[in-house]
């Protein structure tokens, strides 16, 4: 049976060399480890809320990275809010 590409006349897809496709894991896995790093010591990730306000919010305008940056630190800490110590 053929594939609707087949019907089209577009040949499939190559896969990627061996080689290629273990730099593009080694690649996303470090981009993966980064962002934990950031997390796990605090800094907000700003290209990920960049991209979510792309594609979730393309009418509004996003945060500076001074305004994310300070809202993020306020979201973790609580400012603002009181404190049970």
């Amino acid at each position: 049976m053929a594939s609707p590409d087949d019907t089209l006349g577009a040949a499939p897809a190559a896969p990627a060399t061996g080689l290629t496709a273990a730099v593009r894991e080694v690649g996303k896995a470090g981009r993966y480890l980064g962002q934990a790093l950031r997390l796990m010591v605090g800094l907000p990730d700003y290209d990920n809320y960049l991209t979510h306000m792309e594609a979730t919010h393309p009418g509004v305008a996003p945060m500076s990275y001074e305004a994310f940056f300070r809202e993020r630190q306020a979201a973790r800490y609580g400012v603002g809010r009181g404190s049970c110590c």
